[in-house]
């Protein structure tokens, strides 16, 4: 099963907009884009994952697994962010044991969602 890592290309993490130029979402999806990405998993566009209040944010999701929802995220976190996302692509249910997350993953979640019942 594919799962995918979406990226708010919206969030602007309290920096203004300056016309012609990339705001902070953006800027974190190509950065994670232009990284090779682990088998098994998609990183996708999104426009909003109303968590503005929260810096970047991104989701991960997958059929029949658990959803998370992370935020306070920066550029710089792109490895971290991969390793994470590849963790879970990996994991039968989503619950990848709390010490095999990166410390992002551990202190920056927003929301964890049940998964869908076929």
């Amino acid at each position: 099963m594919n799962a995918k890592l979406f990226v708010c290309t919206t969030c602007r993490a309290g920096e203004p907009v300056v016309e012609g130029q990339p705001v902070a979402g953006t800027r974190l999806y190509d950065t994670l884009k232009a990284t090779p990405t682990p088998h098994g998993l998609t990183v996708m566009p999104v426009e909003c994952l109303s968590a503005c209040n929260n810096g970047c944010a991104v989701a991960l999701s997958a059929p029949g697994r658990w959803s998370y929802v992370y935020g306070r995220l920066a550029e710089s976190d792109a490895p971290d962010i991969l390793t994470g996302a590849a963790a879970y692509a990996a994991s039968a249910d989503g619950l990848v044991p709390w010490r095999e997350r990166p410390a992002i993953f551990r202190k920056q979640s927003l929301a964890r969602i049940p998964p869908q019942e076929p």
